[in-house]
């Protein structure tokens, strides 16, 4: 890494609000950090198809999908989604804006580029996570997706989350969480909680997007990576 990565780097954890770092190998590799207190909600269990892996969930969407009005309205390619097929870690946004309908990959803009900064921040790598999105094409202007299209794509995600069997779902922003959990609560409401969900602990949290427009909203982000972080090393 680079000095002015670095200095990067630095920069964005103290807009988290993060006091410092250490680098002393006993350090990162502590396991003593204090357990969360349990603030979990319940969804329903949903009922399981049979596990598969990813390249057969891809091919069966294909790569011209028409399943809904989406590819009739100018989205360039099928969107999968991208990352460790094994990982603990997963992230779900919204649907595919104009960057990653032209590169076929989730978060790549400069939304994505803040979500790599925040993987990074609690000792993890892009590559070491999953990222996908509710949709998997993009909305015409980038509008919300509409029920219809909801209910054609959703099943996709289901079975990506059942053939990664993440140990967290990280749910990026208003959309995708109330997408997930079935309800119209604000995300104000949502994050700083926990939801057990498919045999996961999901943590709704705001859209990197949203962090873009409102950089005060980074230390509650840094939060819920905490809790993100805790939960991956067992606490």
């Amino acid at each position: 890494m680079s000095n002015d990565q670095l200095t990067a780097h630095l920069e964005f954890f103290g807009e988290l609000g993060v006091d410092g770092v250490r680098t002393d190998a006993e350090w990162r590799n502590r396991t003593g950090a204090a357990p969360i207190a349990p603030t979990s909600a319940t969804v329903a269990p949903i009922a399981l198809i049979p596990i598969e892996d990813l390249d057969a969930i891809r091919t069966d969407i294909g790569p011209d999908c028409t399943r809904c009005k989406l590819h009739t309205l100018g989205r360039k390619q099928v969107v999968f989604g991208v990352g460790n097929p094994n990982a603990d870690l997963m992230f779900v946004g919204e649907a595919p804006g104009a960057d990653e309908d032209v590169q076929g990959e989730p978060f790549v803009g400069r939304a994505g580029q803040l979500l790599t900064k925040i993987i990074e921040a609690i000792d993890l790598k892009r590559e070491d996570v999953y990222i996908a999105n509710v949709i998997k094409c993009r909305p015409p202007g980038n509008r919300n997706p509409e029920p219809d299209e909801v209910e054609q794509c959703e099943p996709f995600l289901f079975r990506q989350i059942d053939a990664i069997k993440p140990k967290v779902i990280v749910a990026l922003g208003k959309f995708a969480a109330q997408c997930l959990l079935k309800t119209e609560a604000p995300i104000s409401s949502l994050r700083g909680r926990e939801f057990a969900y498919r045999d996961a602990v999901l943590i709704p949290t705001f859209h990197p997007a949203y962090l873009l427009r409102n950089p005060a909203a980074k230390r509650e982000v840094w939060e819920d990576m905490k809790r993100v972080r805790a939960i991956l090393s067992g606490h």
